[in-house]
């Protein structure tokens, strides 16, 4: 039988522990998966905040966020339906229930935060804002270690990489911080440093989901459809109370008309890079996962100075203080990252996932073949290597397109100064990355 291949159990096995170990080669395979997907995660996730510059043609803070989380809707659902059916959602549900909850939780804070950085990008811009709310990587940090045994047994080397890296974010952060509130433009720069930093809590929180989520065995496909019910439900809710009820929020989006397809592009593409960061955040924790796919800072600032002109015609010491603090940000969040995770550290996250699959009652078997990146999947005592795609995913996948379509073709370009040249260098990287990762993903672990 192969070595990697999970053992089919009965649900009296819930208690057994897991084989010995996963091979050291398949396990530096998962990793340089995880990193690649990291890096990936950054690049997406940092172009999906561009079209929530239309903040500033006086577009609602809460309108941008709705309409970027429909988009998030859609591609949550499509998306997965695409390239896994959803017939292996069921089966995720069947085995772990429990994670439904766990996902429209995390949704729920994820629309919350999502709405804090609109707000932070219309105070402070794009280029500050994104590495404040960023230090949701110290979230993640504190809460790998102290819940799911990430960084037990790692060794010196590996916790003073983790720690010198948390410095630098911080002292990064911390620099931003101090100039866009002392030289910002913005008319309230500390209402805007406010919201990026309590959208950066809000994510770091957000993580613990993600983690229960994957040690238990959950295929990120299917999480992440959870997810966005918890984030269109809160985000609706948000709009329709601060907004000032349904008719004026009905007003605000008939306004929005022409520019409803560019944000709901923009929700698009953040699925793509949540859903790297998720893939990061499975295969090598979110104590590292996070903080890789934290570059995206990098991608803000060269989103915001190269395509929006954003700090243009400000002093050189300004430039200096945003382009050094994202650096030094950046550096901390490399350090973190490419500490490596040890044999004996991956014993402890098998600790972890045996003691989630008790509390939960989950099949061993399921459990061992997601912590091992295996693309089978056990249920009722058989194992299901694949779902044959149902007219329900090509409905999916067909409703999403023609949507996306109908608003192009309304959609009218946006009264805003760009730099075309960088946009199209920033997109043709962008999609370098969906294509290498989509790869590794694929050859590696069938998109497990």
């Amino acid at each position: 039988m192969d070595p990697l291949s999970p053992r089919v159990t009965s649900t009296t096995t819930n208690t057994k522990m897991f084989s010995p170990s996963i091979e050291a080669a398949r396990l530096r395979k998962l990793q340089i998966v995880g990193i690649l997907c990291g890096f990936g995660a950054g690049a997406w996730l940092g172009a999906a905040e561009a079209p929530t510059k239309l903040v500033k043609l006086g577009v609602s803070p809460l309108v941008v966020s709705l309409l970027m989380v429909v988009g998030v809707f859609l591609a949550r659902w499509s998306v997965p339906a695409l390239i896994r059916g959803t017939g292996q959602m069921r089966i995720d549900i069947r085995q772990a229930p429990h994670l439904i909850v766990w996902g429209i939780l995390a949704g729920c804070l994820w629309a919350v935060a999502n709405t804090l950085t609109i707000f932070a990008i219309r105070d402070i811009g794009l280029s500050i804002a994104f590495p404040l709310w960023n230090i949701n990587s110290l979230l993640g940090i504190f809460w790998g270690y102290l819940l799911f045994n990430e960084l037990r047994d790692a060794g010196k080397l590996r916790w003073l990489s983790v720690l010198g890296g948390a410095l630098l974010m911080f002292a990064g952060a911390t620099l931003l911080a101090i100039a866009s509130s002392a030289q910002s433009p913005a008319a309230h720069p500390f209402r805007g440093i406010a919201a990026a930093l309590a959208a950066g809590v809000l994510w770091g929180t957000m993580y613990v989901p993600y983690r229960k989520a994957y040690l238990t065995g959950m295929n990120p496909l299917s999480f992440i459809a959870f997810f966005t019910i918890g984030e269109l439900g809160m985000m609706l809710t948000l709009a329709i109370l601060y907004g000032g009820g349904p008719d004026a929020l009905a007003h605000q989006l008939e306004l929005a008309k022409p520019v409803l397809f560019w944000l709901m592009l923009g929700g698009f593409v953040w699925v793509i890079g949540d859903l790297f960061q998720q893939y990061a955040a499975k295969y090598i924790g979110i104590s590292r996962g996070i903080p890789l796919s934290n570059t995206n800072q990098l991608w803000g600032l060269l989103w915001g100075i190269l395509v929006f002109g954003e700090l243009r015609g400000l002093s050189t010491s300004l430039y200096a203080q945003v382009i050094g603090g994202s650096l030094l940000m950046a550096a901390g969040a490399g350090a973190i990252a490419l500490s490596s995770v040890t044999s004996k550290e991956h014993s402890r996250w098998k600790q972890a996932a045996d003691r989630e699959g008790q509390r939960y009652k989950v099949d061993a078997g399921y459990v061992e073949a997601g912590l091992s990146g295996n693309n089978q999947n056990v249920t009722g005592g058989e194992l299901a290597t694949r779902s044959s795609r149902t007219w329900l995913d090509y409905l999916l996948v067909i409703a999403a397109t023609t949507i996306f379509i109908a608003l192009a073709v309304l959609a009218r370009a946006p009264n805003l100064s760009l730099n075309w040249p960088a946009l199209i260098v920033l997109t043709v990287a962008m999609l370098i990355f969906l294509l290498v990762c989509g790869l590794a993903l694929w050859r590696t672990t069938r998109f497990n």
